[in-house]
């Protein structure tokens, strides 16, 4: 008797064990497709895209050019492995990856992105820019997408990104 008690307490622990997982799991995806875990939420921020918008100019435009266009021929291994500065608008393909990754590339370059013998020219942020101001960045970039390409990065999100492409 005392083996089936035991046996109906397991089952149980069990049973509730599994729903808590399905329904924290499903609260997560929700979260998480909503950009509510990410900083997407303030992705439409006024104040913080003028912010993003004068860190661009000052950081990221020479390159990346003022339009978010990038450089000419930017898909195109250059003789010294590196590639042009890619576009930071719907033609590029930033917004094929997570928030959390384009903000590791900002914050730390892009040699942690490309395997040898792919080099990158882009230089890391981390001793530049503050969290914040790399946040604002991301959402000055955001907001210069279409919506139709911001809703998209959200997958990126959900699925976290991951790899480079």
């Amino acid at each position: 008797m005392a083996l089936t008690n035991e046996n109906n307490v397991i089952k149980k622990l069990l049973l509730f064990g599994s729903l808590y997982l399905l329904l924290a799991g499903g609260a997560i995806a929700y979260f998480l497709v909503t950009g509510k875990l990410t900083n997407d939420a303030k992705i439409l921020d006024p104040v913080r895209i003028a912010e993003g918008k004068v860190i661009y100019q000052d950081h990221c435009a020479s390159c990346h050019g003022i339009n978010l266009k990038g450089q000419p021929n930017w898909e195109t291994r250059n003789a010294d492995g590196t590639y042009p500065a890619p576009p930071q608008n719907e033609d590029g393909h930033t917004w094929q990856h997570s928030d959390r990754q384009i903000f590791r590339y900002i914050e730390e370059g892009g040699a942690d992105f490309y395997p040898p013998p792919i080099k990158s020219n882009m230089p890391g942020y981390k001793d530049t820019l503050t969290s914040k101001q790399i946040w604002a960045l991301i959402s000055y970039i955001k907001s210069r997408w279409p919506e139709e390409i911001r809703q998209k990065q959200i997958a990126a999100n959900f699925a976290g990104g991951f790899g480079h492409h």
